[in-house]
């Protein structure tokens, strides 16, 4: 049972205090999972969400598929995993992708019940494509019935951490009561999601990147940054980046005259060299009926902004952009150092996009069915971890827990009001135009991170938020943090590799066949995971 010390004073006002075995923080589909396993392994387990958990998040406006592929024939295993390893460039692990393909198919259908599985003309039912909103608001359900305590509106901004170094709960803020919490665990899983440096991807507005930061504070390694530069295909004048229909796509120039781009999914490069030269745009009149007939069932969001503008997109032109997905449909984020989604740090767990995907997607987007059957899979197996590691720890007394957090929160000189807008404003400048992220080259990259580490003194030296505005400060610590993880990696990576591209070396290095780990908050450090010597991000 969550214990409450009930509602305490703290300096700014009233503080929430509570006392559990398992914390998740995020509400994400990972997240619900995480709870769900925690929960079911008998501990007690709080949950933490920056919204409101079912609604907030990536696959709250989804249609999300599953890597789903049955035990038998065994055969079918075999060549979904050769298949998509095949495309990993040397990345990623076999057993990991046997392993989330199984967990998926054994937990998925447990959501009966909560979520009713749509059935084929035949009546068997379907599991592999759910409808987002559905399922996150079965995922609450189930959450709930469990016992699991939600706060809503509870941003996280840091960790806890005992005199040991063990992770021991997290602190933040209720936005809509006012007041702060603390919430001291035996264990934390980190389901936070990535880092879409406010892009304006549809469900990407809480992924600043806050656990990735919370992560790295506390010695969490991250894996897989350089991975960042998948960009989505959106209608200009909106949010709306569910892609589906536009693998029928036909792409015009400014003069609506047809561009020698093919439909399909590799059109980015393509697409972004050709808005460097001005408006692009589109028609879906090539889409099949059939997938036109589905698309309301699948995706019942896509046609909404369309149908504001009076547009009939499988007829008329309509102008499009491509929207920066980070680290959300990219792969990186905290390194996974065991089977159990541990990260190398006691009493720390990561989750979903929060997670680095590389052992699952390689070099490659970690985005679509696969991303679905990691959150699920990773989820499980953190939740069912942190709860056997809070056990195993019952007795460490977590009441000594100190907080972890730093820039954004704990100005290391002088406090000064920074304007935070305009801090957002630097990093999006540095890590959404396609000249810098998809178009990538050693000098670019170089100046960037030379400009954002210039943002990351002023935040650790001077920012230090206050009240309502520590959320804020805190992000853009975060976004600052992730950008130069990114733009060191992928300087680090002096080669091109599945989505990471250098114009200035466009071949893959056999040498670099290796995993980057990341680690360092004031100074990136990275390593390969073959060798181990370490060398700065860029000098």
């Amino acid at each position: 049972m969550v214990r409450s010390d009930a509602i305490a004073p703290g300096r700014d006002g009233d503080v929430l205090r509570l006392q559990t075995q398992v914390l998740i923080v995020g509400g994400g589909l990972a997240g619900g999972w995480a709870a769900i396993a925690a929960a079911q392994a008998g501990a007690s387990v709080v949950l933490v969400d920056k919204g409101y958990f079912g609604t907030s998040g990536v696959t709250a406006t989804a249609g999300p598929g599953h890597w789903w592929v049955p035990p038998d024939p065994p055969q079918e295993r075999e060549e979904a995993v050769r298949l998509r390893n095949a495309r990993a460039f040397g990345l990623a692990d076999p057993h990991w992708m046997e392993r989330v393909i199984d967990q998926t198919w054994r937990t998925l259908p447990t959501l009966a019940g909560d979520y009713a599985f749509s059935q084929d003309e035949h009546g068997v039912t379907q599991y592999r494509g759910l409808r987002g909103p559905e399922y996150l608001r079965a995922l609450r359900q189930r959450v709930e019935r469990l016992g699991v305590l939600i706060c809503d509106h509870s941003p996280a901004l840091e960790l806890l951490t005992d005199e040991d170094g063990v992770v021991a709960g997290a602190a933040g803020v209720q936005r809509q009561a006012g007041r702060d919490w603390i919430v001291r665990a035996g264990a934390v899983v980190l389901a936070t999601g990535g880092c879409a440096f406010k892009s304006r991807l549809l469900g990407c507005h809480t992924n600043t990147g806050d656990g990735l930061l919370m992560g790295a504070e506390v010695g969490a390694e991250l894996s897989g940054m350089e991975f960042s530069s998948y960009y989505t295909i959106a209608p200009a004048r909106s949010t709306m980046t569910r892609s589906m229909s536009y693998a029928f796509a036909r792409y015009y120039g400014p003069d609506r005259r047809p561009l020698d781009i093919s439909p399909g999914p590799d059109v980015t490069q393509a697409l972004a060299a050709a808005l460097l030269n001005g408006p692009v745009f589109c028609d879906l009149a090539a889409t099949p009926q059939d997938i036109r007939d589905v698309m309301p069932a699948v995706q019942p969001n896509f046609m909404l902004p369309f149908d504001r503008w009076g547009v009939d997109p499988y007829q008329d032109m309509f102008e499009i952009t491509l929207r920066g997905e980070g680290t959300v449909r990219g792969v990186g984020g905290i390194r996974i150092a065991d089977a159990d989604c541990g990260v190398g740090v006691a009493g720390l767990y990561a989750a979903g996009d929060a997670a680095s995907r590389e052992l699952v997607a390689g070099a490659t987007s970690g985005g679509g069915a696969q991303n679905s059957a990691w959150a699920l899979s990773s989820g499980h197996w953190a939740g069912e971890a942190a709860a056997r590691f809070a056990r195993r720890n019952a007795s460490r007394a977590i009441a000594r827990a100190r907080p972890a957090g730093r820039a954004g929160l704990r100005s290391e000189r002088a406090r000064r009001d920074l304007d935070v807008r305009a801090i957002e404003a630097a990093v999006r400048d540095e890590m959404l135009p396609y000249d810098k992220n998809i178009f990538r080259t050693g000098r670019g990259l170089a100046r960037s991170v030379e400009t954002l580490d210039s943002l990351w003194g002023e935040i650790r030296d001077h920012a230090e938020g206050r009240g309502a505005q520590r959320l804020r400060t805190r992000e853009a610590a975060a976004l600052v943090s992730a950008g130069r993880w990114c733009y060191g990696a992928a300087a680090a990576r002096n080669e091109s590799r599945g989505m990471h591209q250098r114009e200035d070396a466009p071949a893959a290095d056999p040498r670099l066949s290796a995993r980057l780990r990341v680690r360092g908050i004031d100074r990136v450090l990275i390593a390969l995971e073959r060798p181990t010597a370490e060398v700065e991000a860029v000098k």
